[in-house]
C-alpha cells in the first residue's frame, strides 16, 4: 500500500508547441485586457466631451474627441491583432493534430508491411484455395448423404437431432438393479438326477 501512494508520478513533457500556445495565448490575454481598458476609457471621454458642450467649453470638447478618435483606431488593430493570435493558435493546435494523425497512418503503414511479410499474396491464395476446396468437399458429402437416406430416415434423424437439443434421452431399457436369485441346492441336485434318468432313453431315441 505504501509503495502505492509513494510512487512518483512522471512529469508531464512540455513540447516546444505547447509552449509556444501558452506564449500566444497570454499575448491574447493581455491584448484583451488593454481593449477592456481603453473601452472603459473612451466611454469616460465620451461623457466628458459631451459635458463640455454644455460648458460652452468647443475647443477642448473637440480636442477630447480627435484623442478619442485615435483610441478607437488603436482599438481596431487590437482588434485584428488579437484575430491573429487566436487564428495562429487554431492552427498550431490544428497542426498538432495533424502530427499525431500522421504519426498513427505511419504506424499503421508499417504494421500492414510486417503483416505482408509474414504472409504473401500467394499464402493468401493458397488458403483461399483450401478452403473452397473444403467446401466444396462437404457439399458433396451433404449431395450423398441427401441422396442416401430415405424420408423416413430425414424423420428420424431429425426426431433425435430435436431430442438431443432439448436434452431428452432416448429409450433405452433399464438395467436391473435386483440382485439375480440364486438356484438353491436341493433344486440344483434334483434337476440333476432328473437329466441323468432321462438320458438313456433319449440315447435310445437317437439310436
Amino acid at each position: 500500500m505504501g509503495n502505492v501512494f509513494g510512487r512518483k508520478s512522471q512529469p508531464t513533457r512540455v513540447t516546444e508547441q505547447d509552449k509556444a500556445i501558452l506564449q500566444l495565448k497570454q499575448q491574447r490575454d493581455k491584448l484583451k485586457q488593454y481593449q477592456k481598458r481603453i473601452t472603459l476609457q473612451l466611454e469616460k471621454e465620451r461623457l466628458l466631451a459631451k459635458q463640455l458642450l454644455k460648458d460652452g467649453k468647443k475647443e477642448k470638447a473637440l480636442l477630447l474627441l480627435k484623442k478619442k478618435r485615435y483610441q478607437d483606431q488603436l482599438l481596431d488593430k487590437t482588434e485584428n491583432q488579437i484575430s491573429n493570435l487566436e487564428r495562429m493558435v487554431q492552427d498550431i493546435e490544428f497542426m498538432e493534430i495533424e502530427m499525431k494523425v500522421i504519426e498513427g497512418l505511419k504506424v499503421g503503414n508499417d504494421c500492414l508491411k510486417s503483416m505482408h511479410e509474414i504472409m504473401s499474396v500467394e499464402d493468401v491464395e493458397r488458403i483461399l484455395d483450401e478452403t473452397q476446396e473444403s467446401i466444396e468437399y462437404q457439399k458433396e458429402i451433404d449431395e450423398m448423404l441427401a441422396g442416401a437416406l430415405t424420408q423416413e430416415d430425414e424423420e428420424a434423424v431429425l426426431a433425435e437431432l430435436e431430442a438431443i437439443t432439448q436434452g431428452e434421452d432416448l429409450a433405452l431399457p433399464e438395467v436391473p438393479t435386483e440382485p439375480i436369485p440364486e438356484v438353491p441346492e436341493t433344486d440344483k441336485a434334483e434337476t440333476e438326477r432328473r437329466e441323468a434318468k432321462d438320458k438313456p432313453a433319449r440315447e435310445m431315441l437317437t439310436a
